[in-house]
């Protein structure tokens, strides 16, 4: 007597399953256009600081990667967007120096002045790199940021800056390896495509 009851039931359940996926795949859809969008765009104005988020480092030397970030960033402190950069990025696993070190070292080996390089050698992901880069602009009452990264790695960098109250304008790198791997980059966006509704989900969650 029990079974045509159950039918019912798997198909509200499927009903419930489906419209789930549908709208799973749109949100994915979207953060993904808004990826791509804000990967080809250049923001560059004149700002309070440069924040060039880190990447790895072997024994002090920037990889590929970081070291075409931190040329972006050198290009745009010499052409007078801001009189900081700020480089990021903490110790990792087996490493002695920081990303943030290394990164600091190369600025300063060309030609950026001592003084204007600032090493914020805390945080392991975008979260927590930028939430200690904020506090220190912050207390410095510096509010206007120039984000320095990869292109694929824009919008989620531009909504963690928001997060904490950053004035924040991207300018990607236009000499990553990544970018010249199409493979590789394609991978980057399509993690990014899940990471950045994480990303808003979890600041939501704080915000109540």
């Amino acid at each position: 007597m029990s079974r045509p009851a159950a039918v019912p039931r798997r198909r509200s359940l499927r009903s419930i399953v489906g419209k789930i996926l549908f709208l799973g795949a749109i949100i994915y859809t979207v953060a993904l256009s808004a990826v791509l969008v804000t990967s080809q765009h250049d923001q560059r104005r004149p700002v309070d600081a440069i924040i060039v988020l880190g990447a790895a480092q072997y024994n002090g030397r920037p990889s590929p990667v970081l070291r075409a970030r931190l040329d972006h960033a050198i290009g745009l402190y010499r052409e007078g967007y801001a009189p900081l950069v700020v480089v990021t990025g903490g110790v990792g696993r087996g490493d002695t120096l920081s990303e943030a070190a290394a990164g600091r070292r190369y600025l300063v080996a060309h030609e950026i002045p001592d003084e204007a390089v600032i090493a914020q050698p805390v945080g392991h992901n975008t979260r927590t790199s930028m939430t200690a880069v904020g506090a220190w602009l912050h207390s410095r009452g510096f509010r206007r940021v120039l984000l320095v990264s990869d292109p694929f790695h824009m919008f989620r960098l531009r909504l963690e800056a928001r997060r904490i109250a950053l004035e924040a304008y991207t300018s990607p790198t236009e000499s990553s390896p990544i970018s010249d791997n199409p493979v590789l980059e394609l991978r980057y966006l399509f993690a990014e495509g899940l990471k950045v509704p994480v990303a808003l989900a979890r600041s939501l969650v704080e915000k109540t």
